[in-house]
């Protein structure tokens, strides 16, 4: 009788071996899922910050070109 509670144990503790290596499998792969997620949103972020760059430069890009404008107007007498 004891032989067979202790195999019954036996067989318990190996399930729950096998169920804890199973989410230790799914735990590194999660962790590796995880990791991949921040090097993509670390990307997206880069990308995002060299985009508002560019609309920060265009607004002040067409503000020198007017100026340019006007002044070749001015020179041109094309303008008072």
């Amino acid at each position: 009788m004891t032989e067979n509670i202790e195999n019954l144990i036996l067989e318990h503790l190996k399930r729950f071996q096998a169920g804890q290596e199973r989410i230790e499998k799914d735990l590194d792969e999660i962790k590796a899922r995880l990791g991949h997620i921040e090097q993509g949103l670390g990307k997206l972020g880069r990308e995002v910050a060299g985009h508002y760059d560019e609309i920060i430069l265009n607004p002040h890009m067409v503000d020198r070109l007017n100026d340019r404008i006007e002044r070749i107007e001015r020179r041109l007498e094309l303008i008072s």
